[in-house]
C-alpha cells in the first residue's frame, strides 16, 4: 500500500497530485528549483527536496536526482504529473529500480507509445518518407514529448531543410531527444481525444471524449467533454482505436488517445502515456478522481467492468499569463490575487502574493465549469471568468470569455485553425469607460478639501491614467455633498468600491491597487500617469526594448555597432517561459547601439540596441519559438 508520493513536477499538477494524495491520507514530498524555492507546491507538501538549480535542465529533468529526493525523503511511490519526465520510460525504469512505485504506465508502454513514430507503427501508420510539392502541407514533429514543442507547419518545400533542423533543436532542448518525422498536415480538424484507463488485470476503460481544438502554437486552451457533434459511428470508431492502441502495448494507468477529425474520418495523432492537463473535464462529466484511480491501478486494484456513467458537460479554460495581442508574448511579475466565483473549479498552482518567474509555463490556472448541458457549462465558465478577479500581470481572461462567446463555438463549428481566422477580432482592447472615474475617486476617498470655514465649492480636480493604450484624464470636485463629477451620480466612494449611476443605472466597481501605478478596476487595468510628465523618461528613436524579463540568449551572427540591418531582421534573442523571442530590426536602418551580451538577464524595458531610423517607430517585432516543456 503507498503511504507517500513525491511528485515530480512542479505547479498546478503538482498541487492537484497532492490534493487527492492527503484525502487518502498519503504523505506527499515535493522536488522544487531555486526558482521554486517558494513555490505554492513546494509550501503545500509535507515534506520538500531542493534541486539545485533554475532551469528545467538543471532541475525537473535530472531523473537522478528526483529519484535521489523520493529515497531521501522516504517516499514509496513517484507520480509523474505531465510534461518534463511524464513520457520518459528510463525515468520511470530508474524509479522501479530504486525499489519505488511508479504511478504511470509500464516502461516499456511508454516507450512504445511516447514515440509517435513507433506508435504510428504499432496502429499501422507511417510517417512520410521523401517529401514532395504533391505532399505540401506538412507537419514536422517530435518524436518524443507534446505540447506543441518540435513542430512546425511546413507550406514550401524550400523550407523543409530548415525546419526540420529548427525541430531537432527545439526537441532536443526540451525533451533530450532530437527525433523529428513528418506527416500530412490536416488543415482545419478538429482535436479529439479519448481519455482511457486501464488495470493490470486486462481491463481497458474508455471514459468518453474530449474536444481540445482551440489552440495557440499547437498548445491547448479551451478543452471539453464530451466533444460536441460527434456521431455514434465516428465515436464507436474513435473508441475502438484507442483501446487498440492501449492493448497493442499491454497499457496499465491513465493515458489519452489523440485524433485529427476531418470530413468525418479520424486521423490517429498520437497516444500520451501520462495524465493530461484537460484531465478536470473528463472527472466532472464521470464524476471520477483520475489520480484516485492512478493510484489504486498503480497498487494493483482491479478495476470495475464498466466505468461509471457520463453526466452533462464540462469546458476547461487554461488561464495563462501572456498577451494574445502581442504574439501571446509571456507575462512575468506578482500575481496579487486570484479567485473565481463559487461553482467552477480552479486548479492552480499560485496563490495571492506569489511570483509568476520567467523559467517555467506561464500557465496560471485551469478553470473548469460543469452543467447539465453543453450551453449551461459554456455559461457558466464564460460567467466565472468575467467575474473573476485576476490582479497582476497581463493574462488571456478576455480572449477566453470571448472564444466562449464566438458563435463558431457555441456551435460546436470550432476547429484548430480557430485563431489563426479570430485572434484579431477577438483581441482588441474593449475597456470600461467609467473605470478611470471610479480609480480616481477610490484614490479620493478621505481626501476631504474643507475646513469648517469653507464654503465655496472646489476647484475641480483631475487625474490621468493610461487605459488600453491611451490616455485618459478625469474631472471631479469634492463638495458638501461628497464626491461628485459630470454627467455621474456618485453613490458611494471608498477605497475599494465604487458606485456609480448613469442615466439612472446603477454599477459597482472593485478597486484594488497594490502600490505602484497599477490600478485593477473590475476586469480594467489602469496606470495612473503623474501629474505633470516627466522630460526626460524617454529614449532614443529606433530604441529595441526588451519586451518582457529573461536571458539573452544570442545575438546575430556578426552584429556590430554600425551594421546596416534590414526591417525584420532577428537581431537579438531572448528566453523566457520556455520561450525564445526573437527581437527584429523595426525598419531598415543602421545599428548605432549594441548592449545585448549573450547571457545577459534583462528586465522588461531594457535597452537592448538601437537601430537608426527615418521615424520614430520603436515597436519590435517579436516572434516566439518554443523551447522547453513542463
Amino acid at each position: 500500500m503507498i503511504t507517500s508520493v513525491l511528485v515530480a513536477n512542479r505547479g498546478e499538477i503538482a498541487c492537484r497530485v497532492f490534493r487527492t494524495c492527503r484525502e487518502w491520507g498519503i504523505r506527499t514530498v515535493a522536488v522544487h528549483s531555486d526558482a521554486d524555492d517558494n513555490a505554492l507546491h513546494a509550501r503545500v507538501a509535507d515534506t520538500a527536496v531542493r534541486l539545485p538549480g533554475a532551469s528545467p535542465a538543471e532541475t525537473y529533468l535530472r531523473g537522478d536526482l528526483i529519484v535521489k529526493a523520493a529515497v531521501a525523503a522516504g517516499a514509496d511511490a513517484v507520480h509523474p504529473g505531465y510534461g518534463f519526465l511524464s513520457e520518459n520510460a528510463d525515468f520511470a525504469r530508474a524509479v522501479l529500480d530504486a525499489g519505488l512505485v511508479w504511478i504511470g504506465p509500464p516502461p516499456q508502454a511508454i516507450e512504445a507509445m511516447a514515440s509517435k513514430t513507433r506508435a504510428k507503427e504499432l496502429m499501422g501508420l507511417a510517417p512520410l518518407g521523401e517529401v514532395t510539392e504533391a505532399d505540401l502541407p506538412v507537419l514536422v514533429k517530435a518524436a518524443a514529448g507534446g505540447g506543441g514543442r518540435g513542430m512546425r507547419v511546413v507550406r514550401r518545400l524550400a523550407d523543409l531543410d530548415a525546419e526540420l533542423a529548427a525541430a531537432r533543436a527545439e526537441a532536443a532542448s526540451a525533451f533530450g531527444d532530437g527525433e523529428v518525422f513528418v506527416e500530412p498536415y490536416v488543415e482545419n480538424g478538429r482535436h479529439v481525444e479519448v481519455q482511457i484507463l486501464a488495470d493490470t488485470h486486462g481491463t481497458v476503460w474508455t471514459l468518453g471524449t474530449r474536444d481540445c481544438s482551440l489552440q495557440r502554437r499547437h498548445q491547448k486552451v479551451i478543452e471539453e467533454a464530451p466533444a460536441p457533434g460527434l456521431n455514434s459511428r465516428l465515436t464507436d470508431e474513435l473508441y475502438e482505436m484507442a483501446v487498440r492502441a492501449a492493448r497493442s502495448v499491454s497499457y496499465a494507468g491513465a493515458g489519452t488517445v489523440e485524433f485529427l477529425v476531418a470530413d468525418g474520418k479520424a486521423h490517429f495523432l498520437e497516444m500520451n502515456t501520462r495524465l493530461q492537463v484537460e484531465h478536470p473535464v473528463t472527472e466532472a462529466v464521470f464524476g471520477i478522481d483520475l489520480v484516485a484511480l492512478q493510484l489504486r491501478v498503480a497498487e494493483g486494484h482491479t478495476l470495475a467492468a464498466e466505468p461509471p456513467p457520463a453526466r452533462g458537460h464540462a469546458v476547461e479554460a487554461r488561464l495563462y499569463a501572456e498577451d494574445p495581442a502581442r504574439d501571446w508574448a509571456p507575462q512575468t511579475g506578482t500575481l496579487h490575487r486570484l479567485a473565481v466565483p463559487e461553482g467552477v473549479r480552479l486548479d492552480t498552482g499560485y496563490t495571492d502574493g506569489d511570483t509568476i518567474g520567467v523559467h517555467y509555463d506561464p500557465m496560471l490556472a485551469k478553470v473548469v465549469a460543469h452543467a447539465p448541458t453543453r450551453a449551461e457549462a459554456i455559461r457558466a465558465l464564460t460567467g466565472a471568468l468575467d467575474r473573476a478577479a485576476i490582479h497582476g500581470p497581463v493574462t488571456n481572461r478576455d480572449l477566453l470569455a470571448r472564444s466562449l462567446r464566438h458563435e463558431e463555438f457555441t456551435t460546436g463549428r470550432m476547429d484548430t485553425g480557430f485563431y489563426d481566422r479570430h485572434l484579431t477580432a477577438l483581441t482588441p482592447p474593449v475597456p470600461d469607460p467609467y473605470a478611470p472615474l471610479a480609480a480616481a475617486l477610490a484614490d479620493a476617498h478621505g481626501r476631504s478639501r474643507f475646513g469648517g470655514w469653507r464654503n465655496l465649492p472646489s476647484q475641480p480636480q483631475t487625474k490621468r491614467y493610461l487605459m488600453a493604450g491611451e490616455e485618459h484624464e478625469v474631472r471631479y470636485r469634492h463638495t458638501r455633498q461628497g464626491l461628485t463629477a459630470d454627467g455621474v451620480r456618485v453613490v458611494h466612494a471608498d477605497a475599494s468600491l465604487v458606485v456609480l449611476e448613469v442615466d439612472g443605472v446603477r454599477r459597482k466597481f472593485e478597486v484594488a491597487r497594490y502600490g505602484g501605478d497599477q490600478i485593477h478596476v473590475g476586469a480594467t487595468v489602469l496606470t495612473a500617469l503623474p501629474r505633470f510628465p516627466d522630460p526626460t523618461a524617454h529614449h532614443a528613436p529606433g530604441s529595441l526594448l526588451a519586451p518582457m524579463p529573461g536571458t539573452v540568449v544570442r545575438v546575430a551572427d556578426g552584429l556590430t555597432e554600425g551594421a546596416a540591418v534590414r526591417a525584420g531582421e532577428p537581431l537579438v534573442w531572448l528566453e523566457a517561459m520556455k520561450m525564445q523571442h526573437r527581437i527584429a530590426a523595426p525598419a531598415t536602418g543602421t545599428l548605432t547601439a549594441l548592449h545585448a551580451v549573450p547571457g545577459q538577464q534583462v528586465e522588461v524595458g531594457a535597452l537592448l540596441a538601437v537601430v537608426q531610423v527615418p521615424q520614430v517607430v520603436q515597436v519590435p517585432q517579436v516572434a516566439q519559438e518554443e523551447v522547453q516543456d513542463s
